[in-house]
């Protein structure tokens, strides 16, 4: 039907529906082109191409469980993603390389000292790269990878000229070092293996061990026989105990006989007693012994008194005939010569334990002097 036979209201309500129709396309295309614009920003932030981006690499000894796209950790976050993998020249020394882009802030985290770990992420042989944080060595000789100003690279570390060098686009990526165990497979490997020279050596020690029980069933055997054999001798060392613990057939009886054992207590008794008597005997002359020395003692220390005293006077009398002075001297120093004697010295006290000094009696020629 045309347009032209509808009728002016008809016609009203069409121009208003298709107006609203257009709106709605319009608005839909609008908001499809929004999420497109988003999608596209969204998809740029997470391949960072808003942001600088630092490159390194690295060499592995296996390409095994990674791939281009993977993304590389820092401190368990997303920091990166590999950009470059392949097997190095046969005659290089190395065998993968390994080229890697960090973006944005990460790159401050990353020092001279930050190490690239490959780690297992699955029994199923898949690994990933993580980068380590920089300036943790105990050193003050530690540089960051890369500088940056206004948002943008600046220069890079040299190792070999152990300064910063101008960077570009066009510029070789960092070296890091590279922490690589070996792969899960290898690991397999080596653990089958050690299983294997475990479980040989497990039988060998099973079959050591059945030789050790058969040489004990062997030895209980012998054992029980000689037990067997042993039974008569038990049975006479238990007769023997048994006449031990009667009195009449006690082991010191059988050693040392009664009529022995009377003759010792007698032999011990006079002994004991003569011992006794020497010692009583031995007392009673030390006894005297010390009377004897003690009465001379006081014999001579009072001839030794009388000596003095007689020598003094005659020193003080003038009139005593020479003769009888020298007397009294002779007589004073035999006394003084018995004191010193080795056998009558320690009946005599020191001088200066008896109170003073024993006067000495002057030569013949000057008695008559005072």
């Amino acid at each position: 039907m045309a347009a032209q036979d509808l009728t002016p209201q008809l016609r009203t309500r069409l121009g208003r529906l298709e107006k609203a129709v257009g709106w709605f396309v319009t608005l839909a295309t609008l908001l499809m082109l929004g999420g497109l614009a988003y999608y596209v920003y969204h998809l740029a932030a997470l391949k960072g191409w808003f942001v600088p981006k630092a490159l390194y690499f690295a060499y592995l000894e296996s390409g095994a469980g990674i791939k281009i796209g993977d993304k590389v950790k820092l401190m368990g976050f997303d920091a990166g993603e590999i950009t470059m993998i392949k097997p190095e020249e046969p005659n290089s020394g190395e065998n993968v390389y390994v080229q890697l882009q960090v973006f944005g802030d990460n790159i401050g985290y990353i020092w001279d000292d930050s190490i690239l770990k490959v780690k297992s992420a699955g029994v199923l042989g898949s690994r990933y790269l993580e980068v380590t944080k920089g300036g943790t060595r105990s050193t003050t000789d530690l540089h960051a990878t890369y500088k940056m100003a206004g948002g943008r690279i600046t220069s890079v570390w040299s190792r070999e000229q152990k300064s910063f060098i101008n960077w570009s686009k066009g510029s070789a990526p960092y070296e890091l070092l590279v922490d690589e165990p070996p792969e899960l497979s290898s690991q397999l490997d080596a653990m089958v293996g050690m299983l294997k020279v475990s479980l040989t050596n497990i039988l060998q020690l099973t079959n050591s061990l059945g030789r050790t029980l058969d040489n004990a069933a062997n030895a209980t055997s012998n054992v029980n026989e000689l037990l067997i054999d042993a039974r008569p001798l038990i049975r006479n060392v238990t007769l023997i105990t048994d006449s031990l613990k009667q009195p009449g057939g006690s082991l010191g009886e059988w050693l040392i006989p009664a009529a022995m054992n009377q003759q010792l207590t007698f032999l011990l008794t006079n002994a004991n007693s003569t011992v006794g008597n020497v010692n009583a005997t031995v007392t009673n002359a030390n006894t005297n012994l010390v009377i004897v020395f003690s009465n001379i003692t006081v014999s001579l220390e009072n001839l030794a008194s009388l000596t003095s005293n007689l020598n003094a006077q005659v020193q003080r009398n003038n009139n005593i005939v020479s003769s009888v002075s020298k007397l009294i001297v002779d007589t004073d120093g035999m006394v003084q010569g018995l004191k010193k004697h080795w056998l009558l010295r320690s009946a005599f006290k020191d001088e200066k334990e008896a109170g003073g000094t024993v006067p000495r009696p002057k030569n013949a020629k000057g008695a008559g002097r005072e």
